[in-house]
């Protein structure tokens, strides 16, 4: 019988949940993304946006989630 291949884990991600209240302003998941210890960048997640910043970035990338759904549609279906 073969043996399983080990995967070796490459990336990894922490997580930070700031919850006040959910229906208030300053409730979110903060995500942190690693690859091979190399900070990737942030994704912050809110109630009324997503916003991500990259590892050496100085501006964060904030979309509405309207907008942050027309994107992953785009991304994932094409058009």
């Amino acid at each position: 019988m073969p043996r399983k291949k080990r995967s070796i884990r490459v990336h990894r991600v922490t997580g930070n949940l700031h919850v006040v209240d959910l229906t208030k302003a300053g409730t979110s998941l903060t995500l942190e993304m690693f690859r091979e210890n190399r900070k990737l960048g942030t994704l912050v997640i809110g109630r009324g946006s997503v916003s991500w910043s990259g590892h050496n970035r100085r501006y964060v990338k904030a979309w509405s989630w309207s907008r942050f759904a027309e994107l992953m549609d785009r991304e994932a279906y094409g058009g």
